[in-house]
Formats: C-alpha cells, sequence, structure tokens
C-alpha cells in the first residue's frame, strides 16, 4: 500500500480518521508546507498486548464481546481410566511416526 501525504492542519482537523487508516494499514506521511517532516506507521501486532489486539478485531468487527453472563459453561471432562489419554496419545504419535 503506498503511503499518503498529509498535511499538518489537515492532520489536526481529522486526526481520528487518519489513525483509523492507519489502524488499517496504511503509512501516512505528514507534510508542512508541502515537504514531509514525519510518517505515521502501523504498530506491528506481535508487540502488542494481548489485550490491544483484542480491541483491534473489536473496532475492526471481526470479533465481538459477549456479556457476562451470555458465556457458556464448558462440559464437564469424559472421565477416562488413568493413564488412557496419554497412551492413545502415543499411539497415534507412533502411528504418524512410521
Amino acid at each position: 500500500m503506498k503511503a499518503t501525504r498529509v498535511g499538518v492542519r489537515e492532520a489536526k482537523a481529522h486526526l481520528s480518521r487518519i489513525l483509523k487508516r492507519v489502524r488499517a494499514g496504511q503509512e501516512i506521511i505528514l507534510t508542512d508546507r508541502g515537504r514531509p517532516v514525519g510518517k505515521l506507521i502501523p504498530v506491528p501486532e506481535e508487540s502488542l498486548s494481548l489485550a490491544e489486539r483484542i480491541r483491534l478485531l473489536e473496532d475492526e468487527g471481526l470479533m465481538e464481546r459477549r456479556p457476562p453472563h451470555a458465556h457458556k459453561r464448558l462440559p464437564e471432562p469424559i472421565p477416562v481410566a488413568r493413564g488412557l489419554a496419554q497412551r492413545f496419545l502415543q499411539e497415534d504419535r507412533d502411528r504418524v511416526a512410521h
């Protein structure tokens, strides 16, 4: 995506809109009287905390927060004899390895 040039006056007047474009991955070059003075670039996602990444997904409409009372309970685990699950897992791994 090609960087877009935005004047300082326009950036001050429309900062929220410009930051939304940056969050979407666009680079913005800030200019003062037509001369580049700075650049706004997206922060790499891996440097964001989990809470910040979740908020970004919510902002993009890719994820929706559920109200606390809407959480589903997980079913109880299926009871298995001691060590049986580990044995099945090892058998499966041995089968794939050969």
